[in-house]
């Protein structure tokens, strides 16, 4: 049985959620007429025009793509009936699965292992090494892989090297076993929507394939990992193609295919690759040290919306709001403090949350770094000496969970002031009773939500009763009074909203409320 890799986004969820995500996105990407005789021709910008053919530099790259192969087992799990999984509708494994499970069934020896081989693809960075590409799903769990050339001779291949958060393998094969042709990455950030590229792989497993489009898009976050930056192209990317290459005009590689749009599971001319100045560092790593050693800064942090901005004196959203800052980390030691606004991380802006993750991860470890932050209605420079990802994530020192809670809407202890009413809640001072009520810990310090109004500006932003609101403005609050004192502070200044720190189930969270006057 054979399976081909490409990474679909295929369920029935995603697909309405990219449905208005794209009907958006596509209403502003550029158009281009492929086959029109007149050329384009823009005020005061110079167009390239349309190549006459692909063959030549086609011809020069396709002995750089290679097919490759890898067999794991599976079945055979020693007695009993096996049950077939669960998959999201339209995977492309889902008929592999279904094969699988009723043979299975209906094999009278019993449930014995089997083999199956998975296809992708993938391209040769360094000749005189045997340093090759690839995704990281089209290798995972594989017991065997095998690198197959446009010739179709076939090297065995060892794994170099992968990082499950870029979705990026490096492979490597005896180079004094054949002549190895290299390629070289080009700069992702220099394409434009609208320029060709030239995509190779092997879709099917029918061999090296040429498909060519046009940057559809840049900057896709299609929710793959925690630095998602794709380029997005009209390019043919089908089954198999993942891990190949994606060329520019010049033949230098700025992108990885790693995945695809699509309800059936083939091309509908949405396709996604990893950015090459994105993966280029992280395979400079794995090539390096066998795995990722990615800068950390410590601090868990959540967007800047306009209504953040404003209550922080901010003139636009941007940057990336500190919401919690891990104890003993980088940030910590360099003051960096709950509640500041990362503007700049090593002389780059952080034009959003997004960006600042990519920013840290791509610095050297141990490198002291000058970082510009928003607090208190101005700018304050600080240095931070990073610390490195994954020896955070062996300590334990990451948490990324999340808490919910469905708190009701009866009160306990209301406040007439008319400054928490503008807010549309209620608030008391902890006490052991509240602590028990709402099952908070004893750690936690601050005002309890006691109710909610269903028609305010809390209930807007989901405030609910239970939740403990630790600062307001960035200024810590005990009690009822001290929320409307900072209430009436922020009228006085002629501000609209006031920014609360608040905790539910172990989680702080920054949220801009609305002040509405009564």
């Amino acid at each position: 049985m054979t399976v081909s890799h490409t990474r679909l986004i295929t369920t029935a969820k995603t697909a309405q959620s990219w449905g208005v995500r794209l009907a958006t996105a596509f209403s502003v990407v550029l158009a281009v007429t492929l086959w029109s005789a007149v050329p384009l021709t823009v005020t005061d910008v110079a167009a390239r025009s349309t190549p006459d053919s692909f063959a030549d530099l086609a011809e020069r790259l396709l002995p750089s793509v290679v097919n490759i192969s890898t067999t794991q087992s599976v079945g055979g799990d020693g007695g009993g009936t096996q049950v077939m999984p669960e998959l999201p509708p339209g995977t492309p494994f889902e008929d592999f699965f279904r094969d699988f499970f009723e043979r299975q069934q209906g094999d009278r020896g019993g449930n014995r292992p089997r083999s199956a081989n998975s296809l992708g693809s993938g391209f040769v960075i360094d000749a005189d090494e045997g340093f090759i590409v690839t995704n990281n799903h089209v290798i995972a769990d594989a017991e065997e892989i095998n690198v197959i050339f446009a010739d179709d001779t076939r090297l065995e291949a060892e794994l170099v090297g992968r990082d499950p958060k870029t979705d990026l393998a490096v492979l490597r094969v005896d180079p004094d076993e054949y002549d190895l042709t290299e390629v070289e990455f080009g700069d992702s950030d220099a394409m434009r929507v609208g320029d060709w590229v030239l995509a190779i792989g092997n879709p099917f497993g029918l061999g090296g394939t040429v498909t060519a489009g046009i940057i559809s898009a840049r900057a896709r976050d299609i929710n793959a990992g925690p630095y998602d930056d794709f380029l997005q192209t009209d390019a043919s990317i089908n089954r198999g193609n993942s891990g190949g290459p994606m060329f520019d005009v010049d033949g230098q590689v700025i992108g990885i295919n790693t995945a695809i749009f699509s309800p059936s599971g083939g091309s509908v001319g949405i396709g996604f690759a990893i950015p090459a100045n994105l993966a280029k560092p992280v395979i400079d790593q794995l090539v390096e040290f066998g795995r990722t050693r990615r800068g950390w800064l410590g601090v868990r942090i959540q967007q800047v919306t306009d209504d953040i901005a404003e209550s922080l004196g901010l003139d636009s959203a941007r940057g990336a709001l500190v919401a919690q800052v891990t104890p003993d980390g980088p940030a910590e030691d360099a003051k960096i403090e709950q509640g500041d606004i990362i503007l700049e991380f090593d002389g780059k802006n952080v034009e959003d949350m997004r960006r600042l993750p990519r920013i840290v991860a791509e610095t050297r470890i141990g490198k002291d770094v000058p970082v510009v932050v928003w607090r208190d209605s101005d700018e304050v420079r600080l240095r931070v000496e990073l610390g490195e990802l994954e020896a955070a994530e062996e300590a334990g020192l990451l948490d990324a969970s999340t808490g919910s809670n469905d708190g009701g809407s009866q009160g306990d202890i209301r406040t007439d002031d008319e400054a928490l009413e503008s807010l549309g809640l209620s608030m008391s001072a902890l006490s052991p009773r509240l602590r028990d009520r709402y099952e908070l810990p004893e750690d936690i310090d601050g005002v309890v939500i006691t109710a909610v109004d269903g028609n305010g500006p809390a209930a807007d932003k989901d405030l609910r009763s239970g939740d403990v609101v630790v600062e307001v403005n960035q200024q810590t609050v005990s009690t009822p009074e001290d929320v409307a004192d900072m209430v009436r502070e922020a009228r006085d200044k002629g501000r609209n909203k006031v920014l609360m720190l608040v905790e539910r189930e172990g989680n702080l969270r920054f949220i801009a409320v609305d002040i509405v006057e009564g």
